[in-house]
């Protein structure tokens, strides 16, 4: 049989009635010598059950892990031997072609089933040369075994199947890209089946083109270099919008919480979170500790609405409105430990999650809803969504739509960054419900110290590596953050200048901002130091360093990111 032929461990064929149709080298020696001549797969294993993913038998004093997978006709039976050795221990891949649709929209008809084949063929191509064994279990997604030893062989090749896939050239406009998610080392392969899945998940949360493998609790990242697709589609959002509803509606109150240090896409998205609630005639309350600098224009003219009269509240008294049928929304952040207060994520039973930037590992993980959306210019963008598809009549204030909009306007700088289809629909949206840019464009005046520190920063740039901007807040002054992120994004317009990342100090910690055009990924190398964000956006803060040892950290994770792409 020839797709069983070279794989290192037994594998077995059987019809849907359990008889044996035909089997590879291994199974012929390792297994079938101890079979005392049985040849279905019912008189070996009495409680066989062909629906089951996993099961196990002992055969010649061996313990096997049965990995069972449906074909067209029959079954496929792998045997891993439980105590194997590292380099055949078996791992389980699910591949799935992230932008399907958009690239057959993007060719005529005809050539629907050429490219489709050519996909295919890689895809085949790659696990045969690898001994390993792949299945195409639905339109767009592959399931992939192999053995350690050669999952080591694509990591030693940088996962280039990436690459073979996307220079694929049929007349689509838009290159295929593939997302895998890989498990290992679990305690059995239904649960790196499960590895598998939480690592494709993640990998396409994170905007696909990328490989993910998860290895028990730590993971590894491959590839997502290129820019996140958008994935256009308004069914999706129409489907998070009714859910949404739901969830409201069923509560007896509502909490809305954003990240610490809160910006104005945070406030923003809590506001339009915040009328769609008070609209389902629901109590509702937004946690805000500290009104910062960024945000203090609006805050100070939220409040004055009649509507938004003791709307915010603190930590301490939002845990005090908990019960077992309140609901938590939490926009603008997926991590837990950087909420304005991680309590109430352990504390609230149902959690709804809105957020855009590109998901890491640490993420909420018992959410009931998620709309996690990393082509999104801003999680104002995926709120302005629930307000155009929500199949009620939202009304929306002024202030509210002005709130909403600052927060794409400031993401996307002037809609220059991230800013695709959708983004210019949910402007017209809130255009269309009263916001004006003039109103908004207030809602970001500087003071003079922050004008100063921030021009401080821009002269006193330095250079790394030729096209790098490396500079360090060193004012005194009441916002550093916001001074931070202005100076990061003014350093790219400097020419010659392709990423910029800029320094300040915050009590024991160092922020550094960073920031890019999107040829050169910011994202990965602030996860090199803890943090994250987005490919052309992105921040992280180290504890217990000084400014210059932080500096040398960031040098080394840049020249990192540089020898990876080699």
């Amino acid at each position: 049989m020839k797709n069983f032929d070279n794989i290192p461990f037994s594998a077995l064929k059987i019809a849907p009635d359990g008889i044996f149709v035909s089997y590879n080298a291994v199974f012929e020696k390792n297994i079938l010598p101890y079979l005392e001549e049985k040849t279905n797969i019912k008189d070996i294993i009495e409680d066989f059950a062909f629906n089951k993913e996993e099961q196990q038998v002992i055969i010649n004093q061996k313990g096997y892990n049965i990995f069972v997978r449906k074909n067209e006709q029959n079954y496929d039976l792998f045997f891993s031997e439980i105590k194997m050795l590292d380099k055949y221990k078996t791992t389980v891949g699910l591949l799935v072609i992230d932008n399907y649709d958009e690239v057959l929209d993007s060719l005529e008809e005809f050539r629907h089933p050429l490219i489709l084949a050519i996909v295919d063929r890689k895809i085949k191509k790659m696990a045969r040369d690898l001994g390993g064994v792949v299945k195409n279990f639905e339109k767009d997604k592959y399931i992939l075994i192999l053995s350690q030893e050669s999952l080591d062989e694509l990591k030693k090749n940088k996962f280039d199947i990436l690459d073979n896939i996307r220079e694929i050239d049929m007349g689509n406009t838009i290159p295929v890209t593939l997302s895998i998610g890989i498990g290992k080392n679990g305690e059995n392969l239904d649960e790196n089946m499960e590895f598998a899945r939480v690592s494709l998940d993640l990998a396409l949360s994170r905007g696909g083109d990328q490989v993910i493998i998860k290895d028990g609790e730590n993971y590894q990242f491959f590839g997502g270099h290129t820019k996140e697709g958008n994935r256009n589609s308004r069914v999706r959002a129409r489907v998070k919008a009714y859910a949404l509803t739901e969830l409201i509606e069923d509560a007896s109150n509502v909490i809305i919480m954003g990240h610490r240090h809160t910006d104005l896409d945070c406030m923003g998205a809590g506001i339009g979170v915040y009328s769609i609630v008070s609209a389902l005639d629901k109590n509702c309350k937004i946690v805000l500790n500290d009104v910062t600098s960024s945000v203090s224009y609006l805050y100070d003219r939220v409040i004055k609405d009649e509507k938004y009269k003791d709307v915010f509240i603190s930590s301490e008294e939002a845990l005090k409105l908990v019960n077992r049928k309140t609901l938590l929304i939490i926009v603008d952040v997926y991590k837990q430990g950087l909420c304005e207060c991680p309590e109430l994520v352990d504390k609230v039973k149902k959690i709804v999650v809105f957020d855009h930037h590109r998901k890491g590992t640490d993420y909420i993980e018992n959410a009931v809803l998620t709309y996690h959306e990393p082509y999104a210019s801003s999680t104002c963008e995926l709120i302005t969504e629930m307000l155009m598809y929500i199949n009620k009549n939202i009304p929306i204030k002024q202030v509210e739509a002005d709130s909403i909009l600052a927060g794409i306007i400031v993401d996307t700088k002037n809609f220059a960054f991230k800013t695709g289809i959708k983004t210019f629909e949910a402007a017209a949206f809130l255009k269309k419900k009263g916001a004006d840019t003039i109103r908004v464009k207030k809602l970001f005046k500087n003071s003079i110290d922050c004008y100063n520190a921030r021009a401080n920063v821009v002269s006193n740039m330095k250079l790394y590596r030729e096209n790098m901007a490396i500079a360090i807040l060193e004012d005194e002054i009441d916002n550093p953050l916001l001074v931070v992120a202005q100076a990061c994004d003014e350093l790219l317009n400097i020419d010659n200048i392709n990423a910029s990342f800029v320094l300040c100090k915050i009590n024991n910690n160092i922020s550094i901002s960073a920031r890019s055009f999107g040829e050169i990924n910011v994202q990965i190398i602030m996860e090199k130091l803890g943090g994250g964000g987005h490919q052309a956006i992105s921040a992280t803060q180290i504890k217990d360093v000084t400014i210059e040892e932080a500096v040398n950290m960031l040098k080394g994770a840049i020249d990192e990111y540089f020898k990876e792409e080699e």
